[in-house]
This record gives structure tokens, sequence and C-alpha cells, in this order.
């Protein structure tokens, strides 16, 4: 399996649309930006027909070291999931 890279969304950018690659580089960072921007200011990223990026808080919690069974606090923290469209799940589903 690969890996899509900015560089490989800037260059599909180039064909489809025509633009420079540097003009199509710097929009798919304008883009990423602003994800990573609102995501880091509690906001939820949702892409009609690809899916939502949900930020949620977890609360302390109890756990255990696996290897010595010995209970550890876990802290609250900020995590951050991806629940993908039905639209992008039946395209996976399908091929």
């Amino acid at each position: 399996m690969s890996t899509l890279t900015r560089a490989d969304l800037a260059e599909a950018l180039n064909r489809k649309l025509g633009l420079s690659r540097s003009d199509s580089l710097t929009m798919v960072e304008s883009i990423l930006r602003h994800m990573c921007e609102a995501l880091s200011q509690g906001e939820n990223v949702k892409i009609s027909g690809f899916g939502t990026f949900l930020l949620r808080d977890k609360g302390e919690r109890v756990g255990r070291n696996p290897k010595t069974g010995v209970e550890v606090p876990i802290t609250p923290r900020r995590v951050m999931t991806f629940r993908a469209s039905q639209m992008l799940k039946d395209r996976i589903t399908k091929g």
C-alpha cells in the first residue's frame, strides 16, 4: 500500500485544474492550515462526502500497566477521531 502525501494532492490539483505546482502546493497547505487551526480552537471539521474530524475530551481514569498490573492514573486529555461519511464507506467497501 502506498501513502497519499501533500505533494500527491498538489500534483492532482496541478493536473485537474491546471494550477502551477507552487500554487497547487500553496492551496493544499492553506487548506490543511485552516483545518489545523479550526481543530486547535476546539471546532470539529466536516468535509461533506468524506468524513468528520471530531474532538472529544476524555476524563481522568485509572489505567493498568500490562506488564506489572500496577494501576496508574491517566490524565484528562483531548483526542481527535475521524468518522468516515457513508459515501466514503460505500466507496471503500465496493472497491
